[in-house]
């Protein structure tokens, strides 16, 4: 099954995840389809929190996709913030 989910980057105490869209089978790091946004829980002042290519990720559901549950709030999240 193809799911939307976060990769996990950045440095030890300062993560940065990648929403990614995946084979469910694939490791959490590993190989993946498409890079449709990403998210930075650290991020302070004028830096950007949350980023997603919504033409992409409306694409993918439409496809089958399924997100995870943390990628779904944070969708939900970026269609408030962009109306």
């Amino acid at each position: 099954m193809v799911t939307i989910r976060l990769a996990r980057g950045g440095s030890k105490k300062r993560p940065f995840y990648h929403l990614t869209v995946t084979n469910s089978r694939n490791a959490r790091d590993g190989r993946f389809v498409e890079r449709v946004g990403f998210f930075n829980p650290v991020a302070s002042g004028a830096e950007v929190k949350l980023s997603v290519n919504q033409e992409r990720v409306n694409y993918w559901l439409s496809q089958g996709a399924q997100p995870s549950e943390r990628v779904a709030q944070l969708l939900k999240d970026a269609a408030k913030a962009a109306a």
